[in-house]
């Protein structure tokens, strides 16, 4: 199993809670706490990529630059 995903140059984790049942995970490299779940791996997956959309248009609108340390390593 494949514990990290990736969408628009952001990498997050991927866990299983096996008392929740549920997968979660957060976006790795950056400051901000971006997390994510859900109830199977569809979910999780839309879950992220919503998550990393939601970062990125408040970072727009707030006129702030965000975080990608996976491009300023590159």
């Amino acid at each position: 199993m494949n514990h990290k995903i990736q969408y628009k140059g952001y990498i997050g984790s991927v866990e299983f809670s096996e008392e929740d049942k549920i997968f979660y995970g957060k976006v790795l490299g950056i400051r901000s706490l971006i997390s994510y779940e859900g109830e199977n791996a569809r979910k999780l997956l839309s879950d992220f990529h919503g998550a990393v959309d939601d970062y990125l248009e408040t970072c727009q609108a707030e006129g702030i630059d965000p975080e990608n340390r996976i491009h300023e390593q590159l």
